[in-house]
């Protein structure tokens, strides 16, 4: 007898895999230690602000690297990391201030609380504060608040769209409700609702209405900012669904919208080169900033 389906054409054991990236790319170890090391040596190297506090939690902070030369009026870069909402940390994704910083932008690179400490709704919203204080404060440090960009690996992905579905002016009012000017999700995921019915789910403990309210795909909106999606090609099927099914979503309302697909390059592999001013997915970003 066949294992029932839990979710599409997948039982338990084949939805579980097509999401589990540290058993499908088991060198991921390996990768997580060279982001942080190339990170420790880019705060040694560039001047930075660490640990600005955007809310009272300790995880409510950012690191700020100004754009080359201190240069004023710098588009903003944010980077959100991923990890599954339960695992990494700012401090692994410094190295992606050297990719950006030579082209005159300033790069921010932003924490919040991981599961199961918080839950999802907790997580989202942290993140839309830091959103909300940049655009406050961004001038301080050489940024300009209408010009503030948002790229996200895996669940950094999610949450850089869940961005693009907020209400700023309600959230925060005084941010305009294009606050977003831009959005790059690598690897990213967004109907959650197989991560909800996932082993994942033992660890972040979504219930599928949470599931629903927190799924970029489910969400309103009332940008038109530009949306880059990649996804490597190496990935699973269901990483390839999620990416498509967000670009059907954004190209439906006649927004701008890119889908790119590297060869050779996987789950974790893919934002290696973040860290190089001359790569192509550096440079695919920067075509994204507005002029």
């Amino acid at each position: 007898m066949s294992a029932p389906l839990v979710y599409r054409n997948l039982d338990q054991q084949a939805l579980d895999a097509q999401y589990n990236n540290r058993q499908r790319f088991p060198d991921y170890k390996e990768r997580f230690n060279a982001w942080s090391e190339l990170s420790a040596k880019t705060r040694t190297a560039l001047a930075g602000h660490l640990n600005v506090a955007f809310g009272p939690r300790p995880k409510e902070a950012i690191d700020i690297f100004p754009a080359e030369g201190e240069a004023e009026g710098a588009p903003v870069y944010v980077f959100v990391h991923g990890g599954y909402w339960y695992s990494l940390d700012k401090a692994d994704c410094s190295y992606v201030a050297q990719g950006m910083r030579p082209h005159g932008v300033m790069t921010v690179v932003n924490n919040y609380d991981l599961a199961p400490t918080v839950d999802m709704d907790e997580i989202v919203r942290q993140n839309r504060e830091a959103i909300a204080w940049l655009y406050r404060h961004a001038a301080e440090y050489g940024g300009d608040p209408d010009r503030i960009y948002v790229c996200g690996h895996s669940a950094g992905g999610h949450l850089a769209c869940m961005m693009l579905a907020t209400d700023w002016p309600t959230f925060a009012p005084g941010v305009p409700q294009d606050a977003v000017k831009g959005v790059c999700a690598i690897s990213g995921l967004f109907d959650l609702e197989p991560i909800q019915l996932s082993y994942l789910n033992d660890t972040l403990g979504m219930t599928p209405e949470m599931a629903h309210r927190n799924s970029p795909v489910h969400q309103s909106y009332a940008t038109q900012a530009p949306l880059l999606l990649i996804v490597g090609a190496d990935e699973s099927e269901e990483y390839h669904r999620q990416t498509h099914l967000m670009a059907d979503l954004w190209r439906a309302r006649g927004t701008p919208t890119e889908v790119i697909v590297p060869d050779n390059l996987d789950h974790f592999s893919i934002v290696d080169s973040l860290n190089d001013p001359a790569a192509e997915l550096v440079h695919r970003q920067l075509g994204q900033f507005p002029v």
